[in-house]
């Protein structure tokens, strides 16, 4: 497949790389439509929008502040309650790094920190446009060269939050329109609404002209297409619109039908159980209520799914140790036919009495105990972990700090797979041998998933904790990819240096805990029409 390019003169028109010869250019883009959606952001709306008393993140301040005794001011009961409604904060404002109550003392690091982030940045036609993945020189370049829409996400929330919300509505708009042009991998065609995995900005001297090259699996390495791009792009088109108050851009015409396209191939058969978060974005028209009705029966019937048959504490841990099997009824107790001697012998010393978390995938027979932490993360700040699941999960991360965090925030998912399995299952891939990169590795990005997440769950000192164990080590390492070995105190084999995620998701997580009003960019509240039948296990009981 030829890649799908944008040609754009410096002192002019927008044509096609493939124009000159050729009777179907790839991508084409005039000057009038160029300039319109990369135009200066409009007047933002700056009013302050609250559904919630003004007063919960004043009182979580003092809250926050140095214990004088020794319960290390974990917050009461009660206190979660001020982020139930973050769905309606804005949060506008430039952060300048400085502490609001003598809690938050700045970092050393930040400063460097921003200096990093702003070195990666790239320019089409003079407009910022993304981050490329890392900026290290010692290493071959592969495609860390480029802007993935998924590596994007943490440093467009620092971008937001630190009040320079323009980068983040040209990646929009820039991969919106990289997202509706035609996609193939080989012979075959993929669907309308796969966004990029990634793209590239070339500049031609010559011509004096700047290219975009976009990649949508074809020269990704397994030629993998981007599953995810579609999901991390709504959440960022949310987020730019709960930070700026500005709706315009999400109700275009050409955003509205971005959104559909996903929905419409998250919502095709065989994706029934693919996550879903657009119901706040598309326009209450024709076109969008037929696309929101088939979301919300999606929504009710996946969260029902999810927290009855994923949810794992110790006392359904036991139940599926004391399960009969071959059952056959509609009243059957173990309905996926899970044999107990299936399970693996890590998960009962694993397990705390209190706590709890969304096990890896559930099968027929077969059932994934792994921890993933960016799943259980997702989980608490889309409300598809209750109230009480989310303080399980808070319960876990704090009883198996060792094994979850180690020296290193944090494991991406755990155990690793060893020995045939390991090989099995990555094919003996090199990368991923036992506790490193995808299996088992520590990846410092996902601290800024932590970090919303516990302000969501009322439990800000675990992921104060974790941010202070990264500070110990991130400048100093030089800001890398991932870490190796069961406590996280290698840096990675093959892992980059100066990875921008790393660096973004570090700003982003202290920002958060600076102004936790920030996390209503990414928080979703429940659905009250949901109302799950759930037993109270054990965890539950405080």
């Amino acid at each position: 497949m030829a890649p799908v390019t944008v040609d754009g003169p410096t002192n002019g028109s927008v044509k096609s790389k493939e124009e000159e010869g050729s009777a179907q250019p790839l991508f084409e883009i005039d000057d009038s439509d160029l300039s319109r959606l990369l135009e200066k952001p409009r007047p933002l709306n700056t009013e302050r929008k609250r559904s919630f008393d003004e007063r919960s993140f004043s009182e979580m301040s003092i809250n926050l502040s140095p214990p004088r005794n020794n319960n290390f001011y974990r917050l009461s009961d009660n206190s979660s309650r001020g982020f139930d409604n973050l769905d309606g904060v804005y949060s506008p404002g430039r952060w300048t790094g400085t502490p609001r109550s003598g809690y938050f003392e700045p970092h050393p690091i930040v400063g460097e920190a921003w200096e990093a982030l702003r070195r990666s940045l790239v320019n089409f036609r003079g407009q910022p446009v993304g981050t490329i993945a890392a900026l290290d020189n010692s290493s071959e370049e592969l495609n860390y060269d480029q802007v993935f829409v998924r590596d994007f996400v943490p440093s467009a929330l620092a971008f937001l939050m630190n009040g320079e919300p323009e980068i983040v509505k040209n990646f929009l708009l820039k991969t919106v329109f990289l997202q509706s042009r035609e996609k193939k991998v080989d012979n075959f065609k993929l669907g309308e609404g796969v966004m990029p995995a990634s793209f590239k900005v070339l500049h031609d001297p010559v011509r004096n002209t700047e290219t975009i090259l976009a990649d949508y699996g074809e020269s990704a390495i397994g030629r993998v297409a981007p599953v995810d791009s579609g999901f991390w792009w709504i959440i960022l088109l949310r987020a730019y619109t709960k930070s700026t108050g500005d709706t315009s851009l999400s109700e275009m015409p050409e955003i509205q039908r971005g959104i559909r396209l996903i929905m419409t191939l998250c919502l095709s058969e065989g994706f029934d159980t693919f996550p879903t978060c657009a119901s706040l974005l598309l326009k209450r028209d024709a076109e969008g209520n037929e696309c929101l009705d088939r979301i919300v029966k999606r929504l009710h019937a996946l969260s029902f799914h999810m927290r009855s048959y994923f949810w794992l504490d110790i006392k359904q841990l036991n139940d599926i140790y004391r399960y009969k099997t071959e059952e056959y009824s509609h009243t059957a107790v173990n309905k996926f036919n899970v044999i107990p001697d299936s399970l693996p012998d890590w998960v009962f010393d694993f397990m705390p009495t209190r706590g709890g978390y969304f096990i890896g995938n559930v099968s027929p027979a077969k059932m994934d105990f792994r921890w993933f932490c960016l799943g259980n993360c997702i989980a608490i700040l889309s409300s598809l972990a209750t109230p009480e699941q989310s303080s399980a999960i808070m319960d876990l991360i704090e009883s198996r700090w060792q094994e979850l965090v180690g020296e290193m925030p944090l494991k991406i998912c755990y155990p690793a797979m060893e020995s045939h399995e390991w090989r099995i299952v990555t094919g003996c891939d090199p990368k991923n041998t036992g506790w490193s990169y995808h299996n088992g590795g520590s990846w410092p990005v996902l601290i800024w998933l932590l970090t919303a997440a516990c302000i969501k769950a009322g439990r800000p000192q675990i992921a104060k904790r974790a941010i202070e164990l990264a500070e110990s080590r991130l400048l100093m390492d030089g800001w890398p990819e991932y870490y190796d070995g069961k406590l996280g105190r290698f840096i990675g084999k093959q892992a980059r240096k100066n990875q921008t995620w790393s660096i973004a998701g570090y700003l982003v997580a202290k920002m958060m805990l600076e102004d936790p009003s920030h996390l209503g960019m990414i928080s979703l509240e429940e659905d009250k029409q949901m109302k799950p039948q759930m037993k109270r296990s054990a965890s539950w009981a405080f």
